[in-house]
């Protein structure tokens, strides 16, 4: 796993996550990082977002950057993502990826929506 410290706290990324990645990476062409973001919305009052983007890294991002994957995480969504995990999983309900976040205190039933 690959760690990314925040107010002393590591945003960790699986290496199941990394190679998914990686994988769909390769086959974007013009894209080279997945950006996670938290905006407002959702069931829960916040929701993950994950895009695929290009040249789109900045300065105050938080990077995690492994065999082809690249994650970017802006510095606002760090906040709330302090201490998280970040995997892809794949099993009988589908493949997705998950973020276990211990600062959440209520989330919805699909894992996308969480409250501080």
């Amino acid at each position: 796993m690959d760690t990314v410290m925040s107010e002393n706290q590591p945003i960790t990324v699986t290496d199941s996550a990394l190679r998914r990645i990686a994988k769909i990476l390769s086959s974007e062409g013009d894209r080279d990082a997945l950006r996670i973001s938290v905006e407002g919305g959702g069931c829960s009052g916040f929701s993950y977002k994950y895009d695929l983007v290009a040249n789109d890294r900045t300065e105050d991002d938080f990077v995690v950057e492994r065999e082809g994957a690249r994650v970017l995480i802006d510095s606002m969504s760090l906040q709330y993502m302090a201490g998280s995990q970040v995997d892809f999983v794949d099993d009988l309900m589908g493949q997705s990826f998950q973020i276990r976040n211990p600062n959440a205190v209520a989330s919805c039933g699909c894992g996308t929506s969480f409250s501080v």
